[in-house]
C-alpha cells in the first residue's frame, strides 16, 4: 500500500516538471521573431522566470528561514508571496479571475518553486503572439466571495510582474546575507549560465 502512495506522489511531482524532467527557466527561451505586444510581455515574464530560477536554485533551510529584521518576511514567506503573484500573472494570461485569498503555505519549498516556475512558463506561453486587440481582452480580475475587482492588463506590468521581479531580487539579497550567494556565472543579459 505504501508503495502505491509513493508512486502516486512521484507521478504527481513529475507532472510539475517539463518533459525533460527539469524545471523551466534554467536558461531563458529563445526570443520571438517580432516585437508584437504579446511577445514583449512574454519576454518580460521569461526574464522573471530566469531570475526566479537562479534566485531559488540551491536554497537551504537556513536561507529559507532568513529574514533581515523582526518585522520582515522570511525568504520562504517572500517565495510564497511570489507564488501568489505568479498565480495572478497566469490567471490574467488565461483570462481567468484570481480567487482570493491565495495561500500556498502548505507547499514544500520544492513544490512552491515548481508551481511558481510552471505558472510563469504557462503565462509566457499564453501571451506569445498576442496582438494589441487580444491584450485588451486580458484583465487582472480579483474575486473574493461575491466581490470582484478588475484592472486593465497595463497594471500587470507595473503590478504583479514588476512586484515579482522586485521580490526575486530580495531573495537574491537575502541568500547573500545568509551566506549562500547565487551562482556567479549567471548572465541575466544573455539569459544563460556562462561557460
Amino acid at each position: 500500500m505504501n508503495y502505491l502512495l509513493i508512486l502516486t506522489f512521484s507521478l504527481m511531482s513529475f507532472s510539475l516538471f517539463s518533459q525533460d524532467g527539469e524545471l523551466p527557466y534554467r536558461q531563458i527561451p529563445d526570443y520571438a521573431e517580432d516585437y508584437r505586444s504579446g511577445n514583449v510581455v512574454a519576454r518580460f515574464i521569461d526574464g522573471l522566470g530566469f531570475r526566479y530560477y537562479w534566485a531559488t536554485e540551491g536554497l537551504t533551510e537556513k536561507d529559507l528561514a532568513y529574514k533581515p529584521s523582526k518585522k520582515a518576511r522570511t525568504t520562504l514567506e517572500t517565495l510564497q508571496h511570489i507564488c501568489n503573484l505568479s498565480q495572478t500573472i497566469v490567471d490574467a494570461s488565461q483570462q481567468k479571475p484570481t480567487n482570493m485569498p491565495l495561500d500556498f503555505s502548505a507547499l514544500s519549498f520544492e513544490e512552491l518553486r515548481a508551481k511558481t516556475l510552471t505558472n510563469i512558463e504557462a503565462a509566457s506561453k499564453a501571451m506569445l503572439g498576442k496582438k494589441n486587440k487580444h491584450l485588451k481582452k486580458h484583465k487582472i480580475i480579483f474575486k473574493r466571495n461575491d466581490k470582484q475587482s478588475e484592472y486593465p492588463y497595463w497594471n500587470m506590468m507595473n503590478g504583479p510582474i514588476a512586484d515579482a521581479i522586485y521580490h526575486t531580487g530580495q531573495v537574491v539579497s537575502f541568500r547573500r546575507a545568509s551566506g549562500n550567494p547565487i551562482n556567479p556565472n549567471i548572465s541575466v543579459l544573455q539569459g544563460k549560465l556562462r561557460e
